[in-house]
């Protein structure tokens, strides 16, 4: 089989950089994307130094829709002219002070918004057409917090991430390309949490999860690797839950 072409937001670091590390190991053609051009250059390094394909990088805010445009066409002219699959996993819950005006608070909706859910609407609009057919596959990142509440703005993106993979899926499917998301529980090792994740909050969420333990980044990958495999061509608008068992699938 000719290695696949794999697109990753968010892949320097955490999750994205762990489903970076199962693409390469498994001899797929990696591209990671983000913000930070030291974080991206260094993860690109070391993962390329550990499989034997090199994992491309490049500076993108999926937020930045020329910045999309210019990421779509290096693509093109640079890496592929078709691609195989499409990981949305760019995001994360951002803080907003107890005493914030409203006016902070609409900037804090719509900043959280840009960066979990139109960001990964922007992608895959951007990157539809480039996609196999058949064959093309699309991943996005949602949450246990689209299911079970907490971080307001944050679950509300995290669950319109859910809808997006739902309306997508039933579009593209007759162009033979599948649209999936997974829905993480806790998972450590990560920049998620920053310094909000005290040893209390740890172990009270860890005995919450009926499995015993929190989840790493390698936990996540191997669900994205799946979703994007020859052996899930027949899922297709389903949210693959990753936690543990302290939310079941709905």
């Amino acid at each position: 089989m000719d290695p696949r072409v794999v697109v990753i937001t968010g892949g320097g670091t955490g999750i994205g950089r762990a489903a970076a590390a199962a693409f390469a190991r498994g001899g797929d053609r990696v591209v990671i994307l983000g913000r930070r051009e030291h974080v991206l250059a260094a993860t690109a390094a070391d993962l390329s130094a550990r499989s034997s394909m090199r994992v491309l990088w490049r500076v993108c805010d999926i937020t930045v829709p020329r910045q999309i445009d210019d990421t779509v066409a290096w693509l093109r002219a640079d890496v592929a002219q078709t691609g195989d699959v499409l990981v949305n996993n760019a995001g994360g819950a951002l803080a907003l002070g107890a005493d914030a005006s409203l006016e902070e608070v609409a900037a804090y909706a719509r900043r959280t918004l840009d960066a979990n859910l139109t960001g990964a609407y922007l992608m895959i609009h951007a990157l539809r057409g480039w996609l196999r057919r058949p064959g093309g596959r699309i991943i996005n990142m949602s949450s246990i917090a689209a299911y079970r509440g907490g971080g307001d703005m944050y679950s509300a993106a995290k669950a319109g991430i859910v809808g997006l993979t739902y309306a997508f899926a039933q579009e593209l499917a007759p162009e033979g390309i599948t649209v999936n998301a997974v829905a993480p529980g806790l998972v450590l090792e990560t920049e998620f949490f920053g310094d909000r994740m005290t040893d209390e909050r740890r172990q009270r969420t860890i005995a919450q999860t009926p499995t015993g333990r929190a989840g790493v980044p390698a936990d996540i990958a191997a669900a994205v690797h799946y979703l994007a495999s020859p052996e899930a061509s027949f899922v297709t608008g389903e949210v693959l839950h990753v936690n543990g068992g302290w939310v079941f699938g709905r």
